[in-house]
């Protein structure tokens, strides 16, 4: 299916050097803001106070971030799980403050904002013990919020979840140069790894410029990012060797040519409808998508022009030629067969 046909070859490798340049700068300016400002690490990564509450009726997650933002937690992780009643809310560590004190801070502040009040209540545990548990009772003596569980992640925990993070991008990394030089040849699996870590450091930049959350979310888009990119860049490699066998006499600079003009429709129809669909998770999933989405749409973005202007540069840079993916066919010998 194509929307259009380009029917003369654009000339992207004639210009592939001012691109590059523009990549390089772009990605030395996303290295200097990860260097110099960092990023700005989610509970999960440097630990804090996880609270599970659930209400009598479907959560209002902006209301509940709007209160938690108002007792001065500037990004506080206010997600729905199991039912739309049930919410996690992830918290920061607070110097000098326990997960208890914490925990029931911020429960008094979600009473007071149903209109209830706060009491402690004798509860019998499955063991027979009695335990005084806090509860947020309304007008009509039932339960307004109800704190389900209280759990404090050490930053023990956080560095061992960043370290499995980093373990699971190095595993992808490794897992498609292997399998990129073994469809096609080493050039291009070199090509597109530094095609595809340009794309994660840009978003990693972006995430450290703007001081966005750096949640597991947003680790996990950057996985799919990089899975995506690897799909453009062997479209545009299997086309690049079909071209080799098609146009003989055409230069290196030609063919890769042809081959990033001819695949232009299917680039459009591919990217522009996942686009909408992120855009649509972008605009109308809320904080608890926000930036994943917006990872995504940064990974997307810069993932088309690292295919065609990076991955096919490097590759032609790198001295490819028809003979690395071509294997020439050897001429049979007039005197094979039987000699009487």
């Amino acid at each position: 299916m194509e929307f259009f046909r380009i029917k003369k070859d654009i000339p992207f490798m004639r210009h592939a050097l001012i691109f590059n340049v523009i990549s390089a700068v772009t990605f030395l300016a996303a290295v200097f803001f990860l260097v110099h400002k960092g990023l700005h690490l989610s509970v999960e990564f440097k630990g804090g106070t996880l609270m599970e509450v659930k209400y009598p009726k479907a959560a209002n997650l902006e209301g509940i971030r709007g209160t938690l933002i108002a007792m001065g937690y500037e990004e506080p992780g206010v997600t729905s799980f199991d039912t739309a009643r049930d919410v996690m809310i992830r918290l920061p560590v607070e110097k000098g403050v326990s997960a208890a004190n914490t925990s029931q801070r911020v429960f008094d502040a979600l009473c007071k904002a149903e209109q209830g009040t706060t009491k402690a209540i004798d509860t019998v545990t499955a063991k027979g013990e009695h335990v005084l548990k806090s509860a947020c009772m309304d007008a009509a003596g039932s339960e307004a919020v109800v704190l389900q569980k209280v759990e404090f992640v050490g930053p023990q925990v956080g560095e061992e979840l960043a370290q499995n993070g980093l373990n699971a991008l190095v595993v992808v990394i490794i897992g498609v140069m292997i399998y990129l030089a073994i469809r096609f040849e080493w050039k291009y699996a070199v090509s597109a790894i530094i095609a595809n870590l340009h794309d994660v450091v840009i978003i990693l930049g972006f995430f450290a410029f703007f001081e966005w959350e750096f949640s597991l979310t947003v680790l996990a888009a950057i996985l799919a990012v990089l899975g995506y990119s690897v799909n453009e860049s062997v479209v545009i490699f299997d086309r690049i060797r079909e071209n080799f066998r098609k146009q003989r006499k055409a230069t290196v600079h030609e063919v890769i040519d042809s081959a990033i003009t001819s695949t232009i429709s299917r680039t459009i129809i591919t990217h522009g409808s996942t686009q909408m669909m992120v855009l649509s998770m972008l605009v109308f999933g809320g904080q608890t998508l926000h930036h994943f989405a917006l990872a995504l749409t940064i990974g997307i973005c810069f993932g088309i022009y690292s295919s065609v202007f990076v991955a096919a540069s490097i590759a032609m840079w790198l001295g490819v030629k028809r003979e690395d993916l071509i294997k020439p066919v050897k001429e049979k010998d007039e005197t094979d067969g039987a000699v009487v």
